[in-house]
């Protein structure tokens, strides 16, 4: 932290001090956590002990503040001896002096507290092999103790470690929600937004005016009527163009198909979805003009007219419509379906475990249209044309769910509450890696259909996967029903035959057949498939993919793509069986480098494809792929950093052993997990500098995170797309 950051928290610690402290001015243990947000005991009473200069057992102001003083303004060695007297437990007083030694059980002790911060679970065993290492790495005399300049000789090898320790020791302390954020120029203002977002903004300008010139035109035909007439006339030549172009934004099958040709270089497909929420924003807008300009028109003409405004709205007798006066009437009941759909569609309702209040609101837009044909003498023009087009899209749609026998034969429950489908399909259904398919599974909901990405390759021929997070009331429905042992869907009679039957095959097991893995035979009906922006991915010279927690699942089908492709490329040499992989590049995918981004907020989300990228691995370093194409960097967000004073022990002895072992004990990949969040300013940084191509970065996952991401990349230059269905 600068100088002004260290008297900002200063002065939060001394506030948070005086709020905490009793009469006597002074704080115990207990106050102590609570005033420092410690959640681990072993760390907040090694703080306890240090800064309790008198032992007295209990922390007054004058003594917290001098020894965060001395850290704060001390130099690195004073911040070595700090952390070396956390580890030394033996140490009872904050000395700055370090005659003491740390001995391995001091070393296992503090090790597993670090594993209790970091919310990480390894077995006993591996703690006593985190301890090994690290301590045998220490104690370079092999004196069966560590001294404080041994452990300043350990730190030494690992830099990052030791750039942190430059840092004000408050900052090992801190909350991380006192972090000051630095101002800057917002995103939408800057010129890199504009160049990255040049499609999408051009799109809205033309949508905009179009809107603008329907919107004169109406008044200017309608001036006969007054102004409020004209105002009505206006957002409703708007609603007849709105109402039907949202539909056009949703015509799945023809943007697929667009996405392969060179409108996708003009038009903003990939964000289909949003352009559809901001034209239904748009619908609601205009509607509630619309209608209130009719309301305040009727009211006027009601002074002179033998009707009331109660008739003029709520009733025929004015015969105003061109199907037997009912405009009013439908208008209203217009105006409510249209205000449920938006509320219902909003993201709180989506996202809270209500997507299905989304699902059957939105169903209402076929009574829409119908009443909008009764409602306007002229909305049927409009709609005929994309209407007949998204008819036939939905009439292809059932004809392809309801051809072949599409079953679920296998499933297998997840961490996390994810249930893995596995899914036999027949030959003449083929998609690409990265597409979505709607689902209906008549034993969880007859009439519900949801979208999925599929996680397989296409190249797997007989089935494909589905990875499905338990978030609303249909994926809970889902993963009950086959956590239940006693389904009458499963066949556990097929288990061995089966089993047996795809091991011959040689194909890649979903997972060990026990308590969460059944074999079954579930009917199910398929819609799709559809495109998404990760298409691209294969036109891309310098991929970079990013998952966040469920979110890797259509770059698990990626990834199996690339292997697949890779591994048909693959040669032996019949003489000494030296093997060697083709350096050549098909039409269609122009990759020289994969970057492959997984960030976890634990440690069991990283089960649900730990076997995929384990077999990846293996076929980068048997040559399959070929040398570093493909890079794995995985994340906890869980874990402390390497930059808090209560992971740095850990995080070292991990280091060492992953070294040691050549695998990672989180994961059990060759791939070191990372702890915390990236700093996606160095992530991005360095991968401009590897210049493999033109950076393209592909996310799928939460979308607080994709604003962050797609902030960095406009920076760099870098493109985006976010998975959006």
């Amino acid at each position: 932290m600068s100088v002004d950051e260290d008297a900002r928290w200063l002065e939060w610690v001394t506030k948070q001090f005086e709020t905490i402290a009793g009469e006597d001015k002074e704080i115990d243990i207990d106050e102590f956590k609570t005033a420092l947000k410690v959640k681990e005991s072993f760390f907040a009473e090694r703080f306890f002990a240090l800064f309790d200069s008198d032992g007295s057992g209990s922390i007054s102001l004058d003594e917290l503040l001098k020894a965060l003083n001395l850290l704060i303004h001390g130099d690195e060695t004073d911040k070595l001896r700090f952390l070396f007297q956390v580890y030394d437990v033996d140490a009872a007083v904050m000395r700055f002096s370090c005659s003491g030694s740390i001995d391995p059980d001091e070393l296992r002790t503090v090790l597993k507290s670090c594993l209790q911060e970091s919310a990480i679970s390894l077995p006993e065993e591996k703690l006593d092999d985190l301890t090994l290492v690290l301590f045998e790495s220490a104690d370079k005399d092999n004196s069966g103790s560590i001294t404080f300049e041994e452990l300043k000789a350990e730190l030494e090898n690992f830099p990052e470690v030791m750039e942190n320790l430059t840092i004000s020791a408050a900052n090992w302390l801190k909350p991380p929600d006192q972090d000051q954020k630095k101002p800057q120029t917002p995103r939408y203002l800057t010129r890199a937004y504009w160049q990255k977002n040049s499609r999408k903004l051009l799109f809205l300008c033309v949508y905009a005016l179009l809107n603008s010139l329907l919107f004169i035109a109406a008044m200017l035909y309608h001036s006969y009527g007054g102004g409020w007439f004209m105002l009505a006339k206006g957002c409703g030549q708007c609603l007849n163009f709105n109402c039907t172009f949202v539909m056009v934004l949703m015509l799945r099958r023809c943007l697929t198909w667009l996405r392969a040709t060179w409108v996708v270089r003009i038009l903003p497909l990939d964000q289909n979805i949003l352009l559809h929420q901001i034209v239904g924003y748009a619908i609601l807008l205009f509607t509630l003009v619309h209608t209130a300009a009719h309301v305040v028109n009727f009211a006027r003409m009601s002074e002179s007219s033998e009707f009331s405004l109660w008739e003029y709205l709520l009733t025929t007798r004015p015969g105003i419509g061109w199907v037997k006066g009912t405009a009013s009437l439908t208008g209203v009941i217009l105006q409510l379906l249209i205000c449920l759909m938006v509320v219902c569609s909003s993201t709180f309702v989506r996202r809270s475990g209500h997507f299905e209040v989304f699902y059957w609101t939105h169903l209402l837009y076929i009574w829409v249209w119908i009443l909008l044909i009764i409602h306007c003498a002229n909305f049927w023009k409009w709609f005929v044309v994309p209407g007949l087009v998204f008819l036939l899209e939905k009439i292809v749609g059932i004809a392809v769910s309801r051809m072949g026998g599409l079953y679920i034969v296998e499933v297998n429950l997840l961490p996390s509450k994810v249930t893995h489908l596995v899914i036999r399909r027949p030959q003449f259904f083929q998609f690409k890696p990265g597409d979505y398919i709607y689902i209906n599974i008549p034993v969880i909901a007859k009439y519900e259909w949801h979208p999925f990405t599929i996680s397989s390759a296409p190249e797997q021929s007989d089935t494909m996967w589905l990875h499905v997070r338990s978030m609303g009331q249909w994926t809970n429905r889902l993963y009950e029903y086959f956590r239940q042992p006693e389904s009458q869907a499963l066949c556990p009679k097929r288990l061995a035959t089966s089993l047996r039957k795809r091991r011959q095959q040689g194909k890649q097991q979903v997972g060990t057949p026990g308590e969460n893995h059944r074999f079954c035979n579930i009917k199910c009906y398929v819609d799709g498939p559809y495109g998404t922006p990760t298409r691209q991915i294969f036109a891309s010279e310098h991929a970079v993919l990013i998952g966040a927690g469920i979110g890797i699942t259509p770059f698990a089908s990626i990834l199996q793509s690339i292997m697949y492709r890779y591994r048909m490329r693959k040669h032996n040499c019949p003489s000494c069986n030296y093997s060697w992989c083709e350096n050549v590049k098909d039409s269609d995918m122009k990759l020289r480098k994969v970057d492959f981004i997984w960030i976890n907020r634990d440690q069991k989300s990283f089960e649900w494809f730990v076997s995929l990228l384990t077999k990846l691995e293996m076929d980068q370093a048997d040559g399959e792929l070929e040398g570093r194409f493909l890079e794995m960097h995985m994340y906890m967000t869980s874990a402390l950093s390497k930059n808090d004073m209560k992971a740095i022990g850990l995080q070292m002895a991990l280091d060492l052993l992953a070294k040691k072992e050549e695998k990672d004990s989180i994961t059990g990949l060759k791939t070191r997990t990372q702890p915390g969040r990236p700093q996606w300013e160095k992530v991005f940084q360095k991968l401009s500098e590897e210049n493999k191509g033109k950076v393209h970065v592909f996310y799928c996952g939460a979308p607080a995170l994709a604003k962050s991401i797609k902030a960095q990349c406009e920076h760099f230059g870098f493109n985006f797309y976010k998975e959006n269905f």
